[in-house]
């Protein structure tokens, strides 16, 4: 039987190895294509892919079967519960798999892109250019097909030169820019503030104008300090929670 093929991983040494497994390996889960196998490799298989011991790769596992996303059979081996999807608020450590993992898993439809003048809300992040090209999704959930947030990302030009549309349909933004495009991302900066429905946003969220939203912006960098990427993402209140975890050293 044909196994699962989960992303490849570059692994961080300041981080838990098992927390940096279990995240890249829930984005690849979340992201996968519906014709994808549901059994995963062995844990020694998984252990190899990833460069870490079998206790490693045993204690990730153990994370997502915690949180329904796997189903593990003695003698039978580990498999991909076939409606796993997004659940409790995940912890962010610092790792880039993590934000990968948290916007991973539901259904994204472009609506469109274009290039357009830096706005003025977003001039400090692009200061020596006059352009941005503007990427629109809607994400919407699977099984119900209710949608739940909407995203508008502003991407530097000479990124969006080498950034292929269809890639945004089945992964989030960070992971094509760094897996498709190659873009080395040093930091992402993250604010989540609680704001009101615009008329754009209610119509698109399906929501009542002025009904409470969470607002994400989140500004990516390259190894060279630029701004690559600005996200404003806008979450259905009644469907989003955030969380975040400080480990003590």
């Amino acid at each position: 039987m044909t196994a699962f093929a989960p992303d490849s991983l570059v692994l961080n040494r300041k981080l838990p190895l098992w927390y940096q497994v279990s995240q890249s390996l829930r984005a690849s889960i979340l992201g996968r294509r519906p014709h994808d196998p549901l059994r995963l490799p062995t844990e020694e298989q998984l252990a190899e892919h990833y460069g870490v011991s079998v206790l490693t790769m045993r204690q990730a596992l153990k994370e997502l079967e915690s949180e329904g996303l796997i189903s593990r059979h003695r003698r039978r081996g580990t498999f991909i519960e076939p409606g796993a999807r997004r659940g409790a608020p995940r912890r962010l450590l610092g790792s880039i798999d993590a934000i990968v993992a948290q916007q991973s898993g539901e259904r994204t439809t472009v609506l469109g892109h274009a290039p357009e003048p830096v706005p003025g809300e977003l001039a400090e992040y692009f200061p020596d250019g006059e352009e941005v090209v503007t990427y629109r999704r809607l994400r919407c959930d699977d099984d119900s097909g209710e949608p739940t947030n909407w995203a508008e990302n502003a991407v530097r030009p000479d990124v969006a030169a080498r950034l292929d549309v269809a890639d945004l349909e089945r992964w989030p933004m960070t992971k094509v820019l760094r897996d498709s495009v190659g873009v080395r991302i040093s930091r992402i900066t993250d604010t989540v503030e609680a704001r009101l429905a615009d008329p754009e946003t209610a119509e698109l969220l399906q929501v009542p104008l002025l009904s409470p939203i969470l607002h994400y912006t989140g500004v990516t960098y390259d190894a060279e300090g630029r701004v690559v990427d600005v996200a404003r993402i806008r979450y259905r209140g009644d469907r989003f929670s955030f969380s975040v975890t400080v480990e003590a050293e």
